[in-house]
């Protein structure tokens, strides 16, 4: 089989695990070109580097992209990438604006190409356990969670988009549903040697659920996510050496980097030419949130 050539645009810290996740891969997928401003990213790839993401897309080496620029970016590469023919990977959130991210679906429908959102935990076989589990232990009560790390927010991304992308996924996933009303509260701006952090208090309610998180600048780094059911509790814990605990006994689960199922059902879905809409539309939601939410902080 012909290896499939993924493209990367952006060599930051995530960019760079990408390259290893692809490499990983091997030797269905190659990585075959990389569009950076580092002028360390040559010596990190064996594949062309180019200066800007519009010449990588020119250049024709590509079956697909991946995009882990800063989330300001992602609606004019996606966009452009869906309109020269090729599938894109994209780092969550998909956008910071709901109109960008209606704009990338509007075009992935227009084009019929696949769109995936690195929502990163919703690839994590602990996480799709747990959705198993709640549809066993529910109807669901209360969701709670708390996820973060010291240090200052990120020059690029507030705490809400940084750090609420992944738990708002999260939360439609289990609920199937959008929350009726969403708040948020900066609770703390603790001070750090690089800066100033926010811890953020956000809230979303569902029809039978309230879900609350407490995000961002936390003392400890913590990817704690609690499902509440009728029938018991169910606990995602990203850092744990037990990822997932049902009533406080854990639940065996396999071993698999989430980043590489990612990247391999990707990978399945562009040599398929199969679009997942759903999941499309989940990404949507999630931007149209953190707008609401942000907006409640202004």
């Amino acid at each position: 089989m012909t290896p499939l050539r993924l493209g990367l645009i952006g060599a930051g810290r995530w960019g760079r695990v990408c390259v290893r996740a692809i490499q990983a891969l091997a030797p269905r997928v190659r990585l075959s070109a990389v569009a950076s401003g580092n002028s360390e990213t040559a010596g990190l790839v064996e594949c062309p580097v180019f200066p800007h993401w519009r010449d990588l897309l020119g250049a024709g080496l590509c079956d697909a992209l991946v995009v882990t620029t800063p989330p300001s970016t992602h609606a004019e590469i996606t966009v452009a990438a869906l309109g020269q023919g090729l599938p894109v990977f994209v780092e969550k959130p998909l956008t910071l604006r709901r109109d960008e991210a209606l704009a990338i679906k509007a075009a992935a429908i227009a084009t019929g190409l696949p769109v995936m959102v690195d929502h990163v935990h919703l690839f994590s076989p602990a996480f799709r356990h747990l959705l198993t589990l709640v549809c066993r232990c529910g109807p669901v009560r209360t969701i709670s969670g708390q996820a973060g790390k010291p240090g200052a927010t990120r020059a690029d991304a507030s705490v809400l988009w940084d750090w609420g992308a992944h738990d708002v996924a999260m939360c439609l996933a289990v609920m199937d549903q959008s929350p009726h009303a969403v708040s948020a509260r900066i609770a703390e701006r603790p001070a750090y040697a690089d800066g100033m952090g926010e811890i953020v208090e956000l809230e979303l309610a569902f029809s039978s659920a309230i879900a609350s998180f407490r995000l961002g600048c936390l003392p400890e780094r913590l990817r704690r996510f609690q499902v509440e059911c009728d029938g018991g509790m169910v606990v995602y814990d990203d850092l744990s050496a037990s990822k997932l605990c049902v009533n406080g006994v854990p639940v065996a689960i396999e071993a698999a980097q989430p980043l590489t199922v990612a990247l391999s059902e990707f990978c399945h879905s562009v040599r398929d030419g199969r679009q997942d809409m759903q999941a499309l539309e989940l990404a949507v939601n999630t931007v149209d949130i953190l707008a609401r939410a942000e907006a409640g902080l202004r």
